[in-house]
């Protein structure tokens, strides 16, 4: 009978304390396992995208090429998600621009319409078309480029002369190549260029077929050496890991950065609000495959799942753990609700976007000035992403960290700038 006492003693004991606090590297670890996962992810579609582009430059036909512009959409969706790691991670910032650096001047890489102009003021090299000419001078230097390799694309090429227009490398060069200019302005269709810009003899359109193969192949190839470096920063003796967790509060605020500037300045600001104000569809990220709607779902839903931690990877597995929202409803339950919320009323606007988009009315018919409707579906958008980023600051004010910078946009902070 004693030993019964005191075994109900005990549990009466252990039922009565409160559960454990959150471990703030618990936390930190959920959020770099989270991104070994997306970067892994991203990695893996990438390799799926190698095999069509590889298929399609052997055998060039209409299903090939559909078959690649699959990959590459697909390829999109986990690494979207991976842009929250930007602005808090030195590691991924001094890496982003060689993967997915936009808009791009596309007269770089490969021949374009009349309508685009030549080269500028800006950018001298805006029609170089390094695939029609296997020699050219670049910045005082006679540069050979009669074959077309991965380190051509990224020592020579990528921001040639020193201008960031001048991307050569990573998704954005690979969409140029796989759909062609949108030419329909704010009218229906994406790029469209012809499968026959890839085969072989008599049959080659456009010219410099080999060449184009030969630059696809190069980009595709770079895009997973890229991807595999970033893949091992963040395993468990990787570079980007051990920086993040090296201090814990300087790490929550790395993850808090993140999620603040990409959703304010960078895609309310930069990506969103930016287009309304010009009117521009060249003001689309992914401006050659129309596929901006899911751009800026995955981008918000990449903030949204760092603050549950959680993320399900493409084989539908779920990767989870202790994360901020646990750590937040610990100080101020309430706040935490409030996130949430916020985080879901983006989440739905932007899913109002995606769907416009994939039932017709593509992103760029958005973008037509007077095109209310279209106007209304952005900035339910850009409204979702300027609220969640207040509470954001709020979360940083109450786990006590310090004052966080987050990036901003002239757009929303200085508009008559935009038109200087």
């Amino acid at each position: 009978m004693k030993h019964a006492f005191l075994s109900s003693t005990a549990l009466l004991v252990a039922l009565a304390t409160p559960a454990l606090a959150v471990d703030k590297a618990e936390v930190l670890d959920t959020y770099a396992n989270i991104a070994a996962a997306k970067y892994g992810d991203s990695l893996t579609t990438a390799q799926a995208l190698q095999i069509a582009v590889n298929a399609l430059v052997a055998n060039p036909s209409a299903e090939a090429l559909q078959a690649a512009k699959d990959a590459w959409l697909a390829a999109r969706v986990p690494y979207q998600q991976t842009e929250v790691y930007r602005f808090g991670n030195a590691i991924v910032d001094d890496w982003e621009g060689k993967v997915n650096a936009w808009p791009l001047d596309e007269g770089l890489i490969d021949y374009v319409d009349a309508s685009y102009g030549g080269p500028s003021d800006e950018n001298a090299f805006a029609a170089l078309n390094v695939i029609a000419n296997p020699t050219f001078t670049l910045s005082g230097a006679d540069v050979d480029a009669t074959t077309i390799t991965p380190a051509l694309l990224e020592e020579t090429l990528q921001e040639a002369d020193g201008i960031e227009a001048n991307v050569a490398t990573g998704y954005h060069a690979i969409e140029f190549l796989l759909w062609g200019q949108d030419l329909n302005g704010h009218g229906t269709g994406a790029g469209n260029r012809p499968w026959t810009d890839y085969a072989a003899g008599e049959a080659c359109t456009n010219d410099n077929c080999d060449r184009r193969a030969e630059y696809l192949v190069a980009a595709t190839d770079l895009l997973i050496s890229d991807l595999e470096w970033m893949t091992s920063q963040w395993a468990d003796d990787g570079a980007a890991r051990a920086e993040l967790t090296a201090n814990a509060d300087a790490g929550l605020a790395a993850i808090l950065t993140g999620m603040g500037s990409l959703s304010y300045g960078e895609v309310a600001g930069e990506r969103m609000r930016l287009g309304v104000m010009l009117n521009d569809p060249e003001e689309e990220h992914s401006c050659f495959a129309d596929n901006t709607h899911n751009d800026h779902y995955y981008d918000g839903l990449g903030v949204q799942n760092i603050y549950l931690g959680e993320y399900i990877r493409v084989d539908g597995a779920l990767v989870s753990g202790p994360s901020l929202s646990d750590l937040v409803s610990e100080t101020d339950a309430a706040l935490d609700a409030e996130m949430q919320g916020k985080l879901s009323t983006t989440m739905l606007s932007l899913g109002r976007i995606k769907t416009a988009a994939e039932a017709g009315f593509a992103y760029d018919q958005m973008l037509k000035r007077g095109n209310e409707a279209g106007e209304a579906l952005i900035m339910g958008g850009v409204a979702g992403f300027i609220d969640q980023t207040r509470s954001i600051e709020r979360v940083v004010t109450t786990l006590g960290l310090d004052q966080i910078a987050f990036e901003g946009s002239d757009s929303l902070d200085d508009p008559e700038a935009v038109f200087q």
